[in-house]
């Protein structure tokens, strides 16, 4: 899985289902670059796309129960990653680090 996907299932974890663009604008991400990561998240089962209760052209994206499943098991691995790299930063400024990183766009 890459950052992007765990991003986006991270993202359709709570009760929100955006449609793709909104999706993407959330996540900084290009359509281009959504569009693939959901048609392979859903090949996987892993995302959904459901129709809009208020437009029935549109679609909005949902996890699936197999995706809920994933995400319970890939928090903690990344919580335990990001403790790991919070620790190798001792003696750095945090903040002055993400402020860098924020730069980088």
């Amino acid at each position: 899985m890459t950052n992007g996907q765990f991003s986006l299932l991270v993202a359709l974890s709570g009760q929100w289902r955006p449609r793709i663009g909104e999706l993407a604008e959330f996540l900084g991400m290009d359509s281009t670059t959504m569009t693939a990561a959901v048609k392979t998240l859903g090949k996987r089962g892993l995302v959904s796309l459901v129709p809009d209760p208020e437009d029935a052209r549109a679609r909005r994206l949902a996890l699936t129960e197999d995706g809920r499943e994933v995400v319970a098991k890939a928090v903690p691995l990344w919580r335990e990653e990001h403790a790991r790299v919070q620790a190798e930063l001792v003696g750095e400024d945090p903040l002055a680090l993400a402020r860098t990183l924020g730069e980088l766009r």
